[in-house]
């Protein structure tokens, strides 16, 4: 097991640290193969503007020991960008399945029932689409910042592939170079240039890049909803997921292989994000009423928010590039924005600092309301948000920060695409500059 447990307890002790170097035998858990063979090994380069291309080495690392799977090792090459494949039928709007952005949120992937798509956020455009025919359900998309390589998930009453087996896509060669098989449904994969991480519903699986080695396996309590984040900053990796507990999320940190466990709710995890370094972390719970921002290197808790005083459905939470914004969405269909108080770049030196001493030195950390907490009901001395964007209710959005200055990019699971400015000053209503439905036949962008 990779946690320790404490003796009175079958849960894990949350004082307690562990080392990441936990290994499983991969012929219980998993079967690796590969439909590449030598003479047809392709790279691993750009398929979206040519500054974002980046070599084989700085993706996926260079092993120290020798590559079990050498075709898996792939090579540099010139290959010309992929062109689009024309929808064979294109007034039919096609049946949205999944969306996600990819590392640095300047892109975006749709899972269809007959295929997949990708966006590239500012200017709004489509990168490209590979449309399988009918029943050919894509459940889960990954991309891998903007490489030619994806992570494919089948989905759907007509899955395109198993719905417990992930598949390496290579947009190339148009066809999958890998798979990895479970024996149960693959809720939800994340994607580093030397990491693949599978999240089964009460299981994680992390793999190296390079050659699909089994590094570490991580129980969690029941998780549905495939709830996972990786950090993506070159360095060590920091992996968060939820915990053996109803309300815990736990934080491994490889680097230092030491695992924290935080008690970050009492009722059920619904959602969390984590900034790009892994130094914060933005929790919401099955209330759907406060947002909470931890400190991942110590468990402490910096800042809560509150998202409103009714339940929620949380479905999507975003920190900016440099921490000092939070979005929020929900099933309410209002997109908050709030702001935050802590840096994620200077928790390095105050880490070292009680809680105490930081508020003191920060005065800005300290709520407004803060000295009558006493007397006034918690509800009264909540941060809220600064500037908010009204949806439909009821359906589900997912957000992130755009490139322009003070601009957030709003997805719809019914196609709708927003960008919306807000005013850090004033707040407010944002502005939408913005909208497009991208499900549309081509001629209506």
């Amino acid at each position: 097991m990779a946690q320790i447990l404490n003796p009175n307890s079958s849960e894990p002790d949350p004082n307690a640290t562990h080392s990441a170097n936990s290994f499983v035998e991969p012929h219980e858990t998993y079967s690796i193969s590969t439909f590449l063979d030598s003479r047809d090994a392709d790279s691993i380069s750009s398929v979206a503007d040519s500054d974002h291309a980046f070599s084989t080495s700085s993706l996926v690392g260079q092993p120290q020991n020798p590559n079990p799977n050498p075709n898996l090792n792939l090579k540099p090459t010139s290959s010309p960008l992929p062109t689009p494949i024309p929808n064979p039928n294109p007034t039919r709007i096609p049946t949205l399945l999944h969306l996600s952005f990819n590392q640095d949120h300047g892109c975006f992937a749709a899972g269809t029932d007959i295929g997949f798509r990708i966006y590239n956020c500012d200017p709004f455009r489509e990168i490209f689409r590979r449309d399988f025919g009918n029943r050919s359900g894509i459940g889960l998309v990954q991309m891998l910042f903007r490489c030619n390589i994806l992570a494919l998930v089948g989905g759907g009453p007509d899955p395109q592939y198993p719905i417990n087996k992930v598949m390496i896509w290579d947009d190339h060669q148009s066809r999958c170079i890998g798979e990895l098989s479970f024996r149960s449904e693959v809720k939800g994969v994340r994607l580093r240039r030397d990491r693949i991480v599978v999240v089964l519903v009460q299981k994680i699986f992390v793999y190296n890049f390079a050659d699909l080695k089994l590094l570490h396996q991580i129980e969690t309590i029941a998780n549905p909803k495939g709830l996972c984040e990786v950090s993506h900053v070159s360095g060590p990796v920091v992996l968060v997921c939820p915990g053996l507990q109803k309300g815990q999320v736990r934080v491994e940190h490889y680097g230092s292989k030491r695992t924290k466990f935080i008690m970050a709710h009492d009722s059920r995890i619904a959602c969390f994000a984590l900034t790009q370094d892994g130094r914060l972390l933005a929790t919401a719970s099955s209330k759907g009423t406060l947002v909470r921002v931890f400190n991942t290197l110590d468990g402490s808790l910096l800042q809560e928010v509150r998202r409103g005083a009714d339940r929620a459905e949380i479905h999507s939470l975003a920190f900016s590039s440099a921490a000092q914004w939070l979005a929020v969405s929900s099933d309410k269909g209002t997109v908050h924005v709030f702001s935050l108080n802590v840096d994620s770049g200077t928790l390095a030196n105050e880490r070292s600092r009680s809680p105490s001493e930081t508020n003191l030195s920060n005065p800005s950390a300290i709520p407004s309301l803060s000295f009558m907490k006493g007397v006034l009901p918690r509800y009264f001395s909540s941060e809220w948000s600064v500037a908010q964007f009204h949806l439909n209710e009821g359906l589900q959005y997912i957000v992130a920060f755009g490139h322009q200055k003070n601009t957030i990019v709003i997805l719809g699971m019914d196609g709708s695409f927003y960008r919306c400015q807000f005013d850090p000053t004033n707040g407010g209503e944002m502005t939408q500059l913005e909208y497009y439905n991208f499900l549309k036949p081509e001629e209506t962008f």
